[in-house]
């Protein structure tokens, strides 16, 4: 049975979600330092082998009106990029207010600034992920 992962695009981090393999519950994954492409794509790479993804939902960071800003035209390269690193399938989804949730809910969870760094980007992800399950569902 297949996967799908959700990736929260970070300048620094990029935060990974991925389904059960029914796709009903999402788990906060891992989040993989953004040093480089190729350390990227290779772990990655890595991911989607070792968990069986079959589907890639890449957060899009839209601004309030829904419109581009530069890090949305960043998350755009990043998609194309990876498109040309495989064949699975890539949705690009509004993450709007992703951040700020997953923020949010490591606040109510009693975590502090500094716990919340490693983690924010990963519950990120899992709200993209939800997000997008529960859409596909309606």
């Amino acid at each position: 049975m297949t996967r799908w992962l959700a990736i929260d695009h970070g300048e620094k981090r990029i935060g990974i979600a991925i389904t059960d393999p029914l796709k009903m519950f999402v788990t906060p994954y891992q989040t993989i330092e953004n040093k480089s492409d190729d350390s990227v794509f290779e772990e990655l790479k890595r991911i989607f082998a070792s968990q069986n993804v079959e589907k890639i939902i890449i957060g899009l960071p839209l601004n309030i009106e829904g419109e581009d800003t530069p890090k949305t035209i960043e998350v755009r390269e990043f998609y194309k990029k990876l498109s040309e690193k495989t064949d699975l399938t890539l949705v690009l989804w509004d993450e709007r207010y992703s951040t700020c949730e997953a923020n949010e809910i490591l606040k109510n969870k009693g975590k502090n600034w500094k716990e919340s760094r490693n983690v924010v980007d990963q519950i990120a992800a899992a709200v993209i992920l939800k997000s997008y399950i529960e859409d596909c569902k309606i």
